[in-house]
């Protein structure tokens, strides 16, 4: 479950858009202040942690390149709600440790909403307007790689033995 404010984004937000080309040469910290440059400028630097990314349809076409979810990463993005997603774009946000969870109502919800993410169960409250939203549920497994940072880190631990196989 997650709580946060919104930062809204409408259909086809590529991979272009959040990871500028420009900025693909420099370290993935120094990259994430030009995340979103294109549509907002003020993205990278006002972005707080347990704050909500939200895009309508097709959000992550594009390249399929890790730069647009590790920038995201970078600068706190730990969710990300959308109607539907580019199908690498949406593996590998949960490959860098994102939660990537699909609702078909994110036209209903606006830049600086409040909302709370039951992503175990499937729903999502608008705090600011009382709206209720259904959404996909995370199997206990995706969570448990998101918790653990990533793909990587999480089959490291399965492979000390501290996840089940």
């Amino acid at each position: 479950m997650a709580q946060g404010k919104v930062w809204k984004y409408t259909d086809n937000i590529n991979t272009d858009i959040i990871s500028p080309p420009a900025s693909l040469e420099l370290p993935v910290q120094e990259a994430a202040r030009y995340t979103m440059n294109a549509v907002d400028p003020d993205f990278a630097a006002q972005y707080r942690p347990g704050d909500i990314f939200v895009a309508q349809h097709n959000l992550g076409s594009g390249s399929s390149r890790e730069n647009a979810p590790l920038m995201l990463k970078a600068l706190g993005v730990r969710l990300i709600v959308a109607m539907d997603y580019a199908r690498i774009f949406y593996r590998n946000c949960i490959n860098v440790g994102i939660l990537a969870v699909e609702c078909e109502d994110t036209d209903k919800i606006s830049k600086g909403d409040q909302i709370d993410v039951d992503y175990g169960n499937g729903v999502i409250r608008n705090l600011t307007t009382g709206e209720i939203y259904p959404c996909s549920r995370i199997p206990a497994h995706i969570e448990a790689i998101v918790a653990e940072g990533g793909l990587v880190p999480y089959i490291r631990r399965v492979k000390l033995g501290r996840y089940p196989q």
